[in-house]
């Protein structure tokens, strides 16, 4: 079976894109024979267990993973993308860049684990799979990438925010119902507000000032 060893080496945001997306360096090095084209796969997952998480941080992942007092067994793995390219003809070793889409859906659990973590590092796990096609004497051979190939990355947590800072900066979007928009929507005129956030803090205050009684 070819043997291919893969080493992530950068993090970067992708450059002239459509949407948020971050670019990964894999180093690709092969100790078979020749390839003439490699149909790559890979599943980035996030590991929070393989870091600390500040206060403040645990406050913005209750969502995700409950309260803190419960991640011994509530911090789990954290699926952030599937995607795929083709490696082109190379001999025993090659760089390549593997863009990987950002979303700031928070349906998306991965997007609120990105958002939540605003310093230090996001622990990954990149699980790579896919078709090698070798160049033999015999002619061609295609064989899979072994499903045991894999690699691990501290991806710095501000080049997230910098991707996403492209599109939106100092900002983020969040879903809600047509109808529910419609009622803030009458909120926000009725007190004269001037932006969205405005009637979101107008809100926030509102529901503070009713918890604290």
């Amino acid at each position: 079976m070819t043997e291919l060893l893969f080493v992530v080496t950068d993090a970067r945001p992708a450059a002239q894109t459509a949407s948020p997306a971050i670019v990964l360096r894999v180093h690709v090095t092969n100790g078979g024979d020749p390839i003439h084209a490699l149909a790559l796969r890979c599943q980035a997952q996030i590991e929070p267990r393989a870091r600390r998480h500040s206060a403040n941080e645990q406050g913005r992942l209750y969502e995700l993973f409950g309260d803190s007092s419960q991640w011994d067994r509530a911090l789990k793995s954290v699926t952030w993308a599937q995607v795929s390219t083709v490696v082109p003809a190379f001999d025993r070793e090659v760089d390549v860049d593997l863009p990987i889409p950002c979303t700031y859906d928070f349906e998306v659990a991965a997007a609120k684990y990105l958002h939540a973590v605003r310093e230090g590092d996001i622990p990954l796990r990149l699980l790579f799979s896919g078709t090698a096609f070798s160049v033999r004497e015999e002619g061609f051979r295609i064989e899979p990438v072994s499903w045991m190939s894999e690699a691990s990355f501290r991806m710095p947590a501000r080049v997230w925010r910098d991707a996403m800072d492209r599109f939106f900066p100092e900002a983020a979007w969040i879903r809600v119902r047509r109808d529910t928009l419609d009622r803030l929507q009458v909120f926000k005129g009725r007190h004269a507000l001037i932006t969205w956030d405005e009637a979101l803090d107008m809100l926030l205050q509102e529901a503070g000032a009713k918890e604290a009684v």
